[in-house]
């Protein structure tokens, strides 16, 4: 999955917001992108976006800003994903289960159907409520434990600087 800086921005924004939340105090533009170094004319859409979604109220006037409409734990990441990008999973616009390939591809929904339901196991497991007290469920906190997961994979393609031996080289 490619996350857009659309998607980071919204999912900091929405973790300020969660931070604020039991204070009650709203949350001015200016101070969202401060706090989380995003640059500020895409606070106000990011939380428009949000806003429509359902997620975040505003207010406006000199006490205004935003805050959100949910306590944070019953906020998950995901459901700030959908809100800016759509569906967590899709193919040209489709939804995975509703694409149909002939031949020796007809298991290539299959594959979609189950990265949608990996990135559902995480994304909708993770509250936002859980991010701002950096402590992830088990599930997750599991799999990040792995060092694996942190390593970016390669394609296959050789990537090792030119006149590096292979030797030198150690599979991501």
């Amino acid at each position: 999955m490619r996350i857009t800086s659309k998607i980071d921005y919204a999912v900091r924004l929405a973790a300020e917001l969660a931070a604020a939340y039991p204070s009650g105090d709203w949350v001015k533009a200016d101070d969202l992108a401060r706090a989380q170094d995003v640059p500020a004319q895409y606070v106000l859409g990011l939380v428009n976006t949000l806003k429509q979604a359902g997620l975040v109220v505003t207010h406006r006037g000199a006490g205004g800003g935003a805050k959100l409409a949910l306590p944070p734990d019953r906020v998950p990441v995901a459901d700030v994903i959908r809100a800016i990008d759509g569906p967590l999973a899709s193919v040209g616009g489709t939804h995975v289960e509703d694409v149909e390939y002939r031949g020796s591809a007809v298991a290539v929904r299959d594959v979609w159907v189950g990265l949608r339901a990996a990135m559902r196991s995480v994304l909708d497991t993770v509250s936002l409520a859980d991010v701002v007290a950096g402590e992830l469920p088990p599930s997750v906190a599991g799999l990040i434990a792995d060092d694996d997961a942190w390593r970016t994979r390669p394609n296959r393609r050789d990537t090792r600087p030119r006149g590096a031996s292979s030797d030198s080289v150690t599979s991501a």
